[in-house]
């Protein structure tokens, strides 16, 4: 599930949303009300439920062989054994709009896409359906660990490129 040309998504598991307002999330770091998107790079970093925690790990053009080795896939996903049943069950909608009002955020690689002003999506949302599935046909692999952290602070200490979403909803340090 990823945007064609000309659009960006947002994925949520609310299907009844009309219009999208910016607004500042609660967990936000940025002081602009937003509303948010993805294109089609970002979009599988939210092939989960929302409040899944997971970490994220890809090769970048400055990652080294040695760091290269340390995925053994070309795109990792983590997440913990407790959030496999909600992989499972969850029931995630995207929703289509037109990209033309969206701009990227972040340095020094944009991680969303984020517009100003309101806007409708072009159509009614869309079930993504099986997110495991996503993530096979992707030919992401999808890891389950006991606890995230190990590979967070393996991974965030190597030249590979990195994301952690909603960390503060993971297992405690041990």
């Amino acid at each position: 599930m990823r945007p064609v040309a000309g659009q960006v998504l947002h994925f949520s598991e609310d299907p009844h949303i009309a219009r999208f307002e910016p607004h500042v999330a609660a967990t936000a770091a940025e002081p602009d009300p937003y509303v948010w998107a993805l294109d089609a790079e970002q979009a599988p970093s939210y092939w989960f439920p929302r409040d899944c925690p997971r970490v994220m790990a890809w090769p970048g053009p400055d990652t080294v062989d040695a760091d290269r080795r340390l995925l053994g896939a070309g795109r990792v996903h983590a997440i913990e054994y407790g959030w496999l049943h909600r992989m499972q069950t969850a029931r995630v909608y995207a929703y289509r709009f037109d990209a033309a009002p969206f701009r990227p955020i972040g340095t020094p690689r944009p991680y969303a896409m984020v517009a100003t002003e309101p806007v409708q999506p072009l159509g009614p949302p869309e079930p993504v359906g099986d997110l495991l599935a996503l993530h096979e046909e992707a030919g992401i692999e999808l890891r389950l660990v006991r606890e995230l952290w190990p590979l967070w602070d393996l991974i965030v200490a190597s030249s590979l490129q990195v994301s952690g979403i909603r960390l503060r909803n993971a297992d405690p340090r041990s």
